[in-house]
Order: C-alpha cells, then structure tokens, then sequence
C-alpha cells in the first residue's frame, strides 16, 4: 500500500472523526481533533491518502520560537506496521522545516507505551515532566532536531 500524503482538509478530519476508532480504538480522543489547527496550519497538518481513503494522519504547527509540535499522529487499525506513522513524520518535520521549525516536540501519557517506543524508534529525547498539564497530569515530553533524516533510527 503506497499512501500519497498530502494537507489535509477540513473533510478530511471530520471523516477521521467519524472513523474515530479505527485510528484510536476504545480511546475517545475526538475532542482533541481542533478543526482550527487544521484550518490555521494546513501545511503541516497532513493526511496519508490511498485509493481515496484516509489511512493515517498528523495535526501539528510550527511555534513561533521555531519548533515543530505534533499535536496528534495515527495511523488507521489496518496499516499499522506498514511504516506509514514513519512516513507521516517526515512529512510532517520536512513541512516544518520549511516553515523555519529546528526541533520537533510532541508530549503523551507515561502509560502510552507504543507512542514512547515509536518516538524513541525515531530518535526523539523523552522526559517525564511532573504536572505538564496541570497539578498530577505528568507527561512524556518528547524533543529532537530537524532535519529529520528518515534514513536515522
């Protein structure tokens, strides 16, 4: 399966919404899904595209300060494996790069073992930060360089 990847749209997202579990599984994350960001940053808000299905997809923007956040990134039930969530961030950093990022951060739970293991497989630091999201709401920060070489680990 060769996805083409490419912005999203704001369709896209609301489909991602209706096939919510099949990206999340039992895990509610729809309010998390800002149609704002997607409407403000559709360059680095992107969606994995293939035989007009969407099979994967990473909402982030670049700050100010120069660095590309991923606010969420998956990839359907049925492709993971294939290295699409892989190919998502690349595309995703290379967006981010043009648009001057020099890092990238993401942030997940300190029980969400596959994000961790997935953002270590791509070279991502990973800290535990005592209340990032407010008092008893730790979360694994998540920081690396750009570029980022899809040829790295």
């Amino acid at each position: 399966m060769h996805a083409r990847i490419t912005p999203a749209e704001m369709t896209d997202i609301q489909q991602v919404l209706v096939d919510h579990h099949r990206y999340w599984g039992e895990r509610d994350l729809r309010h998390q899904h800002l149609l704002t960001l997607v409407r403000e940053f559709g360059e680095t808000c992107l969606v994995a595209r293939a035989e007009d299905e969407i099979h994967g997809y990473v909402i982030g923007f670049v700050t100010p300060a120069g660095t590309g956040y991923v606010h969420l990134i998956a990839t359907r039930d049925d492709t993971r494996g294939t290295g699409l969530g892989r190919r998502l961030y690349t595309a995703f950093a290379d967006a981010a790069y043009r648009q001057g990022a020099r890092r990238l951060k993401a942030i997940t739970s300190p029980g969400n073992t596959t994000s961790i293991a997935f953002h270590r497989s791509l070279g991502f630091d990973a800290e535990v930060v005592d209340d990032y999201s407010g008092p008893g709401q730790a979360r694994v920060v998540f920081h690396r360089v750009l570029p980022l070489d899809p040829a790295q680990p």
